[in-house]
C-alpha cells in the first residue's frame, strides 16, 4: 500500500492545555537558530513559549519581536535560574547546543519541575548518554525525558519504526524484552527476535550549509570519539575508526542514483535500538552533502521565505528488510533545521495531551503511533510514502 501526501498549508489543530488556557511550555536557547523554528511553532500550534537562554542581550532581541511573551535569563551552571525558566511550565524543549554541556543540567530541572524534557540534539553520544543516565531515574521519579526529536535522530526513528510496523516484537512498554546493555539496546540470548533483519536509513541533501551551532556540536561530538564513527552493527554500538565506505543509493525519482558515504554517524543508531530489535543499522548521507559539511565556506543557511526556510530539501529513505520481505518509508521537505521544529512540537503537543504519557527516556519513534504522527506533519510539512 502506498500513501503519499502532497505538500500544501498545514492544517494541524492547535493544542492548548485547557478549553481557555494553553499550555506554557518553556524553550531554552529560543534565541539560536532552531529555537526561533521552534518558538514560532508552538504558536502556531496554540501553546505559548517561555523565551530562555544564557545569552541575556539576545533573549532580550528576540522578546522585542515577541512582546506578549515572557523572558527568563537561564544558564546551565546556575540551576536556580533554570528553575525560574521552567517555573509554571507544562513543558521544556532544549534547543541550546552542545547538548553534551546543556542536556544533563535542563533534565535535572525538568525533573525537579516535573515536566517532560524534550530535546533537539543530533549527538549521538548525548542521546546515549540520556539513555543511561535518565532512563531510570527519569522512570522512578515519574519523569519522561525525549532525546533527538529532530531531523536527525527523531525523523529517522519514526520513519524506522512506520516501515517496520506489525514486525515489531518490543513489550507495550516501548523498552522491549530480553537483556539490555547501559543504553537502553536491547541484545543477547534472551533478547527478543528481531523486528527487522537490516534497516538502512540514506539521507539525501540538495546542500548542506550548516549553521555554527552545527559546526560546535559537530567538532565536540567528533572529538568524544576521536573522530571515529559509531554505527549499529551485530546487535550493539560499535565505534570505527579508518576512512569511511562510499556506495551507491538509488533513491526515489527524481533524487536518483547519487554517490553516499557509508556508516555515517547518525543519532538513529542510538534511538532506534532502544525500542526496535535490529541486529544492523546502515545510515548513509550523500557525498555532495558531507563535501559540504565539510567545505572552507562557513556561510550558514539563506532564508528564502518569511518563515526563515533556506532553500534546501531533503529527502530520507528507510527500507527495512526481513526474511526476503521489502518496507520503506520516505520522507521529504525543505529544510532540515526548520522541519525539527514541527517534529518537536507535535511530540510536545502529544505528550502534554496524554494524561498516561510514558516516563523514563523514550524515543519519537516510541512515543506515539509512528505512521499517525508522521501523517499529522503531511501535507503542511513533510511528503510521505509508505510501501509495505
Amino acid at each position: 500500500m502506498t500513501t503519499d501526501h502532497r505538500t500544501q498549508p498545514s492544517t494541524t489543530p492547535a493544542t492548548p492545555a485547557s478549553p481557555t488556557t494553553p499550555a506554557r511550555v518553556t524553550v531554552i536557547g529560543a534565541y539560536g537558530h532552531t529555537g526561533r523554528f521552534v518558538v514560532a511553532e508552538l504558536r502556531r500550534r496554540g501553546l505559548v513559549p517561555i523565551l530562555s537562554g544564557r545569552d541575556p542581550q539576545r533573549l532580550a532581541a528576540l522578546g522585542e519581536l515577541y512582546p506578549d511573551l515572557e523572558t527568563r535569563p537561564a544558564a546551565v551552571d546556575d540551576p536556580a535560574s533554570l528553575d525560574r525558566a521552567l517555573a509554571d511550565a507544562a513543558a521544556v524543549i532544549n534547543c541550546a547546543g552542545p547538548f553534551a554541556s546543556t542536556a544533563a543540567p535542563v533534565i535535572d530541572a525538568a525533573l525537579r519541575a516535573g515536566v517532560p524534557y524534550l530535546d533537539v540534539t543530533a549527538e549521538t553520544e548525548v542521546v546515549l548518554d540520556t539513555i543511561a543516565a535518565y532512563g531510570d531515574r527519569a522512570r522512578e521519579a515519574g519523569g519522561l525525558v525525549v532525546p533527538a526529536v529532530a531531523f536527525y535522530g527523531g525523523l529517522g526513528d519514526l520513519l524506522a519504526t512506520a516501515a517496520i510496523g506489525d514486525w515489531k516484537t518490543v513489550d507495550g512498554d516501548g523498552n522491549g524484552n530480553g537483556e539490555a546493555d547501559g543504553y537502553g539496546h536491547r541484545h543477547g540470548a534472551a533478547a527478543p527476535a528481531a523486528a527487522a533483519d537490516r534497516i538502512s536509513i540514506a539521507y539525501a541533501l540538495s546542500d548542506w550549509r550548516p549553521t555554527d551551532g552545527t559546526r560546535v556540536t559537530g567538532q565536540v561530538s567528533s572529538g568524544r570519539r576521536s573522530g571515529g564513527r559509531i554505527l549499529y552493527a551485530d546487535g550493539r554500538l560499535q565505534t570505527r575508526a579508518g576512512d569511511a565506505p562510499r556506495a551507491d543509493w538509488t533513491f526515489p525519482d527524481p533524487i536518483g542514483t547519487q554517490p553516499v558515504v557509508g556508516e555515517f554517524t547518525m543519532a538513529d543508531s542510538a534511538t532506534i535500538p532502544t525500542h526496535l530489535s535490529v541486529p544492523d543499522i546502515d545510515t548513509c548521507m550523500t557525498v555532495s552533502a558531507v563535501e559540504d559539511l565539510r567545505s572552507a565556506d562557513t556561510s550558514g543557511p539563506v532564508a528564502v521565505d518569511d518563515s526563515g526556510r533556506s532553500a534546501q530539501t531533503f529527502l530520507v529513505e528507510v527500507v527495512a528488510t526481513r526474511d526476503g520481505e521489502t518496507r520503506r518509508a520516505v520522507a521529504s521537505g525543505q529544510d532540515i533545521y526548520a522541519i525539527t521544529a514541527p517534529l518537536v512540537v507535535e511530540a510536545t503537543c502529544r505528550v502534554l495531551a496524554d494524561p498516561r504519557r510514558p516516563s523514563g527516556v523514550v524515543t519519537a519513534g516510541a512515543l506515539a503511533d509512528a505512521r499517525d504522527f508522521l501523517s499529522a506533519l503531511a501535507p503542511g510539512h513533510l511528503t510521505l510514502d509508505f510501501t509495505n
